[in-house]
């Protein structure tokens, strides 16, 4: 069989992989392959499955399987899979990295630095402890950055309708009673009909005044327009964001906009977490292998 590589992985994958058969990373034999492993930048979609006839297994490295049209891939007989807990590490150390490069001015203290300016007393910080962290969606990512917030003396709140309580956080019943009462707010839900641009102008009169957003889950549950506003007038302090409508970005009015701390979508992308998707991509491929 062949397995077609569609996007990056961990370099070695391709050969671990080739006990199973013929390893590819070339798009355009797309027609021939039964495998196909995908990151956030292949769009599986109807017209993607379609010119793939042969394909009866999907694997996304990563969690959200936002890209993958899945009713359409099981109405065609493929599975379709994640590797959502290889990832949970490696994205909540980049929201929390966010989280404390922003109070603590760090793009500003290292770009004013490189331009021979010496800002000591203009650049006034802020800190995390005793701080409220709110996270909505606290799942696997969310937990293990409600640990760290933890560690460093915050308090945490959350707000997941699966999730009924949590070691590290105190659950809440509405996402409003999460945004009433926290400096700090990180978004770690997957992208629904009810979760789609879910931080809007509404939502954001919810926020304590200066409190700062994250964003490390998935772009489209914001409205940039309306985040980009409350920027502007000063109801966000601060935003944090790996995420974006389109990779790279087009257009978007964050680009531009004041106190964003900005990343080009690296939440699962440490050398650790590659080594941890390919082993979970072995295994499910050595899974369906085993079936056949």
């Amino acid at each position: 069989m062949l397995i077609l590589i569609s996007d990056a992985f961990d370099p070695g994958l391709p050969k671990k992989l080739s006990r199973y058969g013929e390893v590819t990373e070339d798009k355009s034999r797309l027609a021939e392959a039964e495998i196909v492993l995908i990151r956030s930048k292949t769009k599986v979609t109807k017209e993607y499955i379609d010119s793939a006839p042969k394909m009866k297994l999907v694997i996304r490295g990563g969690v959200g399987l936002d890209n993958v049209d899945q009713a359409y891939a099981k109405q065609k007989g493929i599975i379709v899979y994640n590797t959502a807990e290889a990832s949970s590490i490696a994205v909540a150390e980049l929201a929390f990295a966010l989280m404390i490069a922003m109070p603590n001015r760090l793009t500003e203290a290292n770009q004013s630095m490189h331009e021979g300016k010496w800002l000591k007393k203009e650049l006034k910080r802020t800190e995390l402890y005793e701080k409220t962290l709110g996270i909505l969606g606290i799942g696997r990512i969310g937990t293990e950055l409600a640990k760290r917030a933890v560690a460093f003396g915050m308090k945490v709140v959350a707000y997941d309708p699966f999730v009924k309580s949590n070691p590290f956080a105190q659950m809440k019943p509405s996402i409003k009673e999460v945004l009433n009462v926290s400096d700090y707010i990180s978004l770690h839900m997957p992208l629904t009909d009810e979760t789609r641009g879910m931080i809007n102008k509404e939502t954001l009169k919810e926020f304590k005044n200066g409190a700062y957003l994250i964003n490390t889950g998935r772009a489209k549950s914001i409205i940039e327009e309306d985040v980009v506003g409350a920027l502007k007038s000063g109801k966000l302090a601060g935003y944090g964001n790996d995420v974006w409508y389109s990779d790279p970005p087009e257009n978007s009015p964050l680009m531009n906009a004041p106190n964003v701390v900005m990343a080009p979508h690296i939440g699962a992308s440490t050398n650790e977490n590659l080594l941890r998707i390919g082993e979970i991509v072995d295994k499910l491929i050595g899974e369906y292998a085993g079936k056949k």
